[in-house]
């Protein structure tokens, strides 16, 4: 297990379980174990969200934070994850950026309402609940 810090100075990578519990293998091993199953229920029940209500990705990222507290692989994703995400966050709050994102928001907002009011124009507007026998 790589226990050093990476090349930019963060925090170290491994596990981050108790010394008393590092001490033992089987103990340790066990211990790596039920920090997979959890992480795993947390993950499948962040999938089962994606196409259902519910925070799903959130759940997923719950779950690899879960896996991150013992395995380096869950670790180096999540640093991976975090610094795609600020740098996203960067780009969208860039002034040029969110000038023209407004700007293609109020656009579409505009084609939309066009649309529906052509719609509303010409078919006019029938409640659904509104059914004629």
């Amino acid at each position: 297990m790589d226990t050093g810090s990476d090349e930019r100075g963060g925090a170290a990578l491994g596990s981050r379980a108790p010394a008393f519990i590092k001490a033992s293998r089987p103990l340790h091993l066990s211990w790596q174990v039920g920090v997979f199953v959890v992480g795993l229920a947390v993950v499948a029940g962040g999938v089962v969200m994606l196409p259902l209500p519910g925070p799903g990705w959130l759940v997923i990222f719950g779950g690899m934070a879960i896996w991150a507290t013992e395995f380096v692989w869950a670790q180096l994703v999540l640093r991976w994850t975090r610094r795609k995400v600020t740098e996203a966050t960067r780009k969208a709050l860039d002034p040029k950026v969110r000038r023209r994102n407004i700007m293609l928001t109020t656009a579409g907002l505009i084609i939309v309402g066009a649309l529906v009011g052509s719609y509303l124009w010409t078919f006019g507007f029938v409640p659904p609940w509104k059914i004629d026998h």
